[in-house]
């Protein structure tokens, strides 16, 4: 386990033991991205996924998960600010702490969806899809 710490008493840890299930689904099943999803679906993605919990001040609030091989592929997840906490830079440290985690230092390709936060991910090295018309999906 891994943890980060600054001036603000803000810790990331990937520690799934510490993450608080109830907010993470609570946010989950109001986003945008993921409306409706079942407490049963986020347990069950948060125990097949690389997870990411914030804390400010030992309570949490922020997540991320990543779905990865760890070597090729790895798709951004779920990633969310509490509004109480949002525009302090939480994400930014958030995405920051996740693109260096030594596991995950060798991927080659990394993706992710999003309706609105273009401009944080920009930062980061994501840009649009170069070939979209390669992509396909499948939605049962």
């Amino acid at each position: 386990m891994q943890i980060l710490k600054s001036m603000n008493e803000l810790v990331i840890s990937r520690d799934q033991s510490k993450l608080d299930i109830l907010l993470i689904y609570n946010f989950l099943k109001n986003a945008y991205w993921s409306k409706g999803r079942t407490k049963k679906q986020v347990i069950h993605s948060i125990e097949h996924s690389i997870c990411f919990g914030v804390y400010l001040n030992e309570k949490q609030i922020g997540f991320a998960r990543i779905v990865t091989d760890k070597t090729i592929f790895a798709y951004v997840m779920d990633v969310f600010i509490v509004s109480s906490q949002r525009g302090k830079g939480y994400s930014k440290q958030l995405l920051e702490y996740m693109l260096k985690e030594p596991d995950l230092l060798h991927i080659e390709k990394w993706i992710l969806a999003t309706k609105d936060a273009h401009q944080l991910y920009h930062k980061f090295g994501f840009n649009s899809i170069q070939h979209p018309e390669k992509l396909l999906e499948r939605i049962n």
